[in-house]
């Protein structure tokens, strides 16, 4: 497990949260699973499959190549 790229895949999944004005309460709601599925998400404890990306990017509201951009940004500078 990469945990620098997990990292930064969680701070931009905060981030697209944060942008659509959801709580992690709300998001996990739409996605039907726990809010510590968001929560070890977010803080890269957890990975997010790829099976997963679509419906994740789907309840942010978010189009998917824009989440998976402003995520291999986020990986390319190191953040």
């Amino acid at each position: 497990m990469d945990t620098a790229k997990n990292r930064a895949i969680g701070a931009c999944l905060r981030q697209a949260r944060k942008e659509s004005g959801l709580t992690q309460v709300e998001l996990a709601s739409r996605l039907t699973l726990p809010q510590s599925f968001v929560s070890k998400l977010e803080s890269g404890e957890r990975s997010l499959h790829v099976s997963e990306f679509f419906t994740y990017s789907a309840a942010l509201g978010v189009r998917p190549e824009d989440l998976l951009a402003a995520i291999e940004l986020r990986i390319k500078r190191g953040a």
